[in-house]
Parts: structure tokens; C-alpha cells; sequence
């Protein structure tokens, strides 16, 4: 079993041990399952399933617009 600790700012640690096993690196984005009380995390791929309508907009992909974005 694998344990991380949430934060006051809900937020936490992935373990290596999951990092090294969904190959994961800095940027890429994680996808989140909730089924029957647990949640199930992989990896999203690019270009998926996942409908970000902003996806095709480049002129928006600045850090500024990410913060400024961020909590909507």
C-alpha cells in the first residue's frame, strides 16, 4: 500500500514509486475516476477523450492565462 498526505491547500505528493509506474514527468496531466468510493488515477493522454474546448486556442496557453484561469 501507498500513502501521501494531503495538504492544508489540498494538495499532495505523488509517490515515486506511482510516478515511476505511470511513467509520469513534469507537465503531463493526470485523469481522475471515481467509482464505488475509490479513485482510480492514470494518465491522460494527449489529445484524448477529454474535451477541453481552449485546447486549439495557442494564444492562450501563456503562464499568465493559466494563472489567471486557474480557479474557474
Amino acid at each position: 500500500m501507498i500513502i501521501s498526505k494531503l495538504t492544508t491547500k489540498a494538495q499532495t505528493t505523488i509517490p515515486q514509486s506511482v510516478r515511476a509506474a505511470l511513467h509520469l514527468e513534469p507537465g503531463d496531466e493526470l485523469m481522475y475516476e471515481i467509482a464505488d468510493r475509490r479513485v482510480i488515477l492514470t494518465k491522460a493522454r494527449t489529445g484524448g477523450k477529454i474535451d477541453d474546448p481552449f485546447r486549439t486556442f495557442s494564444e492562450w496557453s501563456s503562464e499568465a492565462d493559466a494563472e489567471a484561469y486557474a480557479k474557474l
